[in-house]
Formats: structure tokens, C-alpha cells, sequence
């Protein structure tokens, strides 16, 4: 089983592969991230919205292609506010109709390479919404840093609704939980570089090592050790979560 990752030529985006010699159930533990998904899955297309909660596939599947969008970046070119979406996985059927997903889907599983089949329609779609939100972006960046989210509202000439409108909108859920989720993310990052956990919890901006571990469990689902072994395991076998 190989996962595999590169940038897209979407500003932000990431595009990535998992393959497997036949049919299998990833062990692979999909933790909140901000971001929205749109994936290729042995021939079904399918939208994975922004998690509150972790999330483990429970279907068989030999090959997978995904285009993961930079956080905030999804509902523009989909077409969709990002809290409808929020914790779901969608057939693109129910957004964009019966006929649209299945020509889609069809382009994409003829592909040479899935992936970049999945990039150069977004890529069309983003030529006709237009450029990312700039403000938009700079909310994801000043809570990505760590900044609290009053600071960033004032810094970005928000007011605390406008703010709450505009991260339900964008990211699925509320500037707080935003915050909450991309906090996480720095802190597992620097758990896959093997760093103590008390440093972990203080560079991530956590106040100590159990404030971590409480976040990291009810995000993700597990502890930070936990998390820290089955990545190496999983890191080992080529696949990471």
C-alpha cells in the first residue's frame, strides 16, 4: 500500500494518491484539518467536508486519488457553503446533479493519472469563480500561526458575527474550533518529527502536555503517543495518515 502526495498547481491545494495491489480498508486515521477533500475512489466520486471528529473509512478500496484544498478554499469552487458539508462525505450527484457527476467521474477513471484529472477540473472551476478570498486567507494564516481569534477579528477589521459568518462559510465551522483544529495539526506535525511531547505542546501553543492530549483526544479520537506509534507504523509501509 503506497500514499503519496505533490502541490497542486492550485494555490494551497495538495494532490494525493493511495494505491494497493487489491481492494483493502485503509488503517489510516483521517484527523480535522480545515481543509475539504474531493476524491476519486475506484471509479465513485465523492466530497469529504471539513471534520470536527476523526474519521476512518470502513470501505474496501484498491485505489484512491484526492485533491485536498487549502483550508477555506473549497466552497468557492464547488459551489457550496463549507457547514453544509461539515463532518459528511457527499456524492457529487446531490450538489451538482445526476449527469455533471457522472460525466466527471467518467473523465476522471479513463485518466492517465486520476489526480491530475481531478487538478485540471478544479483548475477550470477556479477560472470562472475567480481569485481565493484574500480575507479569507487571512484568517486561515493568523489562526494557523496561533493568533486567538479576538486578535485576528480585530487585526482584519472584523467584528466577532462577521467573523463567525464568514468561518462557517468557509471552513465549516466557527473561527474557535477552527483554531482548535489547525493548533492540532501543527502539534501532530511536529509529533511525526519524534519530538518530546511537553515541546510539542509548547511549541503548538498548548499549556501543557495533558492540555494536548485532551485536544488530541477529543479531535482525533486517540492520545499523541498513540498517534505518534501508528504513524511510524504506518510511515514504515509507505502510507501515511
Amino acid at each position: 500500500m503506497v500514499y503519496e502526495e505533490r502541490p497542486a498547481r492550485l494555490d494551497g491545494a495538495v494532490l494525493w494518491t493511495r494505491t494497493a495491489p487489491a481492494p483493502v480498508v485503509s488503517a489510516a486515521l483521517v484527523v480535522p484539518d480545515g481543509c475539504m477533500d474531493l476524491i476519486w475512489a475506484d471509479g465513485r466520486l465523492l466530497v469529504a467536508g471539513a471534520d470536527t471528529r476523526a474519521h476512518r473509512s470502513t470501505e474496501a478500496v484498491a485505489r484512491y486519488a484526492g485533491l485536498r484544498f487549502a483550508p477555506g478554499d473549497a466552497p468557492r469552487i464547488l459551489g457550496v457553503p463549507a457547514a453544509e458539508l461539515r463532518d459528511r462525505r457527499v456524492d457529487p450527484a446531490d450538489l451538482w446533479g445526476d449527469g455533471t457527476a457522472r460525466r466527471l467521474a467518467e473523465r476522471i477513471g479513463t485518466a492517465p493519472d486520476p489526480a491530475a484529472a481531478l487538478e485540471a477540473y478544479a483548475l477550470r472551476r477556479a477560472a470562472r469563480t475567480g481569485p481565493a478570498d484574500p480575507l479569507t486567507r487571512a484568517v486561515a494564516a493568523r489562526l494557523g500561526a496561533g493568533r486567538p481569534v479576538g486578535e485576528t477579528a480585530e487585526a482584519l477589521g472584523l467584528g466577532a458575527r462577521r467573523l463567525h459568518r464568514l468561518s462557517l462559510d468557509a471552513f465549516g465551522y466557527g473561527p474557535k474550533t477552527l483554531a482548535r483544529v489547525l493548533r492540532l495539526q501543527r502539534a501532530l506535525e511536529l509529533v511525526r518529527t519524534g519530538l518530546p511531547l511537553t515541546e510539542v505542546a509548547a511549541r503548538a501553543g498548548y499549556a501543557d502536555q495533558a492540555h494536548l492530549t485532551r485536544d488530541t483526544r477529543a479531535l482525533a479520537g486517540t492520545t499523541p503517543g498513540a498517534y505518534a506509534r501508528v504513524s511510524a507504523e504506518v510511515s514504515a509501509n509507505s502510507e501515511i495518515p
